[in-house]
């Protein structure tokens, strides 16, 4: 289903600014920034500034791409409808030369100012999202947002590397801790918008495969995501503050996936479990990176 999209020009800066989806784009900033603050070694405080703005400006431009190719999409959901480029705001080229260029800017900053293996893994994290999930998963299968999920993994990693200009195992386990984490996340979301995307024939887990099979996966999800998110400590990567919080986190977070995964919604619910799910879903990614660096810094002076 296609909806015709208006034009209403000209645009100004905050339209360009919304193709960049701020308010995700403040979570891959602080994942970025965590695997950054936590990562061994030392960095010049300039080159840090450079490696989480190109990061920012990779997700920023991966965004805008994601806009351009699903205007149409947008248009015919009422969560999106009021983006930029449904509203008519912009030009679809516009948006689409703005993605490409930042995009571009970000790997070719990354790789001059930092190193060319952090360049490398950002270039390969816009053209996942950009390209595999936007043009090819979301629109042919349910596991979109799991096979997708790797997309919002990287930016931990990027962090960590532009560090250390390496690859080891714990920036690793930081793409494996979001990897797991994407669905159980999103599909909370998707059970209470589902509407939305059977609207526009995008095959969400909820849309396809029902609720039922959503709330299961959910929870096994869920369950999966405990025992990862809490490997940098029993593998001997992070301190107690670390283990002691995302122990916590982890068994909150699957307090909450439990009434979600076992329960039947009836007509007219006003699924507060699943939103209540979600809402911590985003804080438990903040908290758990957030003891990622405190454990960094706290631990060498518990343990002098």
């Amino acid at each position: 289903m296609t909806q015709a999209i208006p034009t209403q020009l000209p645009a100004d800066w905050r339209d360009f600014f919304a193709l960049t989806k701020p308010r995700v784009m403040t979570l891959v900033i602080f994942t970025g920034l965590c695997g950054l603050l936590a990562a061994p070694g030392s960095i010049h405080p300039v080159l840090s500034f450079t490696a989480i703005l190109c990061i920012a400006l990779g997700a920023g431009g991966a965004a805008a791409l994601n806009q351009w190719w699903e205007a149409d999409i947008d248009a015919g959901m009422k969560r999106t409808a009021q983006r930029p480029l449904p509203a008519g705001r912009l030009h679809r080229t516009d948006a689409r030369d703005f993605g490409i260029l930042i995009s571009a800017a970000s790997v070719v900053i990354m790789g001059l100012g930092v190193n060319w293996l952090a360049a490398s893994i950002l270039a390969i994290s816009i053209f996942y999202y950009a390209v595999v999930y936007t043009i090819w998963l979301k629109p042919r299968t349910p596991q979109n947002i799991v096979i997708g999920g790797g997309a919002g993994a990287f930016p931990p990693m990027i962090g960590w590397v532009a560090v250390t200009g390496d690859i080891t195992l714990m920036p690793v386990l930081l793409f494996a801790i979001i990897f797991m984490w994407t669905p159980p996340h999103f599909w909370a979301l998707a059970l209470f918008v589902k509407t939305d995307y059977a609207n526009v024939g995008i095959p969400m887990m909820p849309v396809v495969r029902g609720e039922k099979s959503t709330r299961r996966q959910i929870l096994v999800y869920t369950v999966l995501l405990a025992p990862i998110a809490i490997a940098p400590w029993y593998l001997g990567y992070t301190g107690a503050v670390y283990g002691v919080i995302a122990s916590a986190l982890s068994l909150a977070f699957f307090a909450l996936a439990l009434p979600v995964g076992l329960r039947d919604t009836a007509e007219g619910d006003t699924m507060k479990p699943e939103k209540r799910l979600f809402g911590f879903s985003v804080a438990y990614l903040f908290a758990l990176f957030a003891a990622l660096v405190a454990d960094a810094y706290l631990t060498p002076m518990l343990m002098a």
